[in-house]
């Protein structure tokens, strides 16, 4: 399986539901890195309204 390096990405967005901890119980470390971005939500339905935005 590939692993995307996106801790080295001038930005990234991780969509979640919420701050729970995973089925692992192990948090991520990306969630807390500076460059990163949380949206909150369903993914479908946070990206839907998200491209809603961008087209308007």
């Amino acid at each position: 399986m590939p692993v995307l390096e996106v801790w080295k990405a001038k930005t990234s967005v991780v969509m979640k539901r919420s701050m729970a901890s995973g089925y692992a119980g192990v948090d991520n470390p990306l969630f807390y890195k500076e460059n990163n971005r949380m949206l909150f939500g369903d993914a479908k339905k946070m990206l839907d309204e998200v491209l809603v935005a961008l087209r308007a």
